[in-house]
């Protein structure tokens, strides 16, 4: 049928087939993000939005318990699952910025280590990939997180690649706002193919333009970059911290900042 007014053709509803992929051999998808005291809904509403809007995807905002946590900035949420009640096997285990505290939690890093030594994907953006690499989840593996905490991925054990995402075997690591959409088309293309990926960025309109062209270090220089770092120098030492205890937990070797 026709739209008139719009001057375009529409076709039928009962004939829209975008989205529908209940035929797909993948479906249904189960993924759990993390949902954690301090967490940043930046780092995780991409990958949600993306995810979420397919038909079959099972998406668990998993805690240790269902109560309410705060996010930074404040931002007010309830986890739906409890790590008990998560499913063992899933498609995609993701982290983004959480509270230091955190790190260090054991049925955290427990429930992490589990569920990642089984994933089909591991995924993490700004320091939720530190958040992986305390769990073990990095060992070995190429790795990112935000400029200003990317020296203490050594701690984790794995080797920091540049790049705004970067891919090793089944762990992709991301800087963070823009990272987790980034994880996410990736993670599209590798289950439902290129077509479904290049849609999913349609869908969102994902086309960044910046206002200034200052979104890294090398494109910001070295004097917005150290201020920036001057900035954010109190959330990144207690990150350092805890990963130096990682780092002696898990036996890696490291360079320090």
């Amino acid at each position: 049928m026709a739209d008139e007014k719009m001057g375009v053709d529409i076709p039928d509803s009962t004939k829209l087939s975008h989205w529908d992929w209940s035929d797909s051999p993948a479906l249904p998808l189960k993924m759990a993000i993390l949902v954690a005291p301090g967490y940043q809904a930046v780092d995780i509403v991409g990958i949600h939005t993306a995810f979420g809007l397919m038909p079959g995807v099972e998406i668990h905002l998993v805690w240790k318990n269902t109560d309410e946590v705060i996010g930074l900035p404040t931002f007010p949420t309830r986890p739906t699952t409890a790590y008990a009640d998560c499913p063992r096997d899933l498609d995609i285990l993701y982290a983004g910025a959480v509270a230091p505290e955190v790190f260090e939690d054991e049925e955290t890093l427990e429930f992490l280590a589990d569920r990642g030594s089984r994933a089909r994907w591991v995924a993490g953006s700004c320091t939720g990939s530190l958040l992986l690499g305390a769990a073990g989840l990095l060992k070995g593996y190429r790795a990112t997180t935000n400029f200003q905490a990317a020296h203490l991925l050594p701690y984790a054990g794995a080797t920091r690649m540049p790049g705004n995402v970067v891919e090793d075997r089944n762990r992709i690591t991301a800087g963070p706002a823009t990272g987790g959409f980034e994880i996410a088309f990736r993670l599209i293309q590798d289950i439902y193919g290129d077509e479904m990926s290049r849609e999913a960025i349609l869908q969102a309109e994902y086309a960044p333009k910046p206002l200034f062209e200052t979104g890294t270090p090398e494109l910001a220089g070295p004097e917005l970059t150290a201020r920036a770092r001057a900035h954010t120098l109190q959330m990144v030492r207690p990150l350092e911290e805890v990963m130096l205890r990682a780092g002696a937990r898990l036996g890696t070797a490291a360079v320090t900042a």
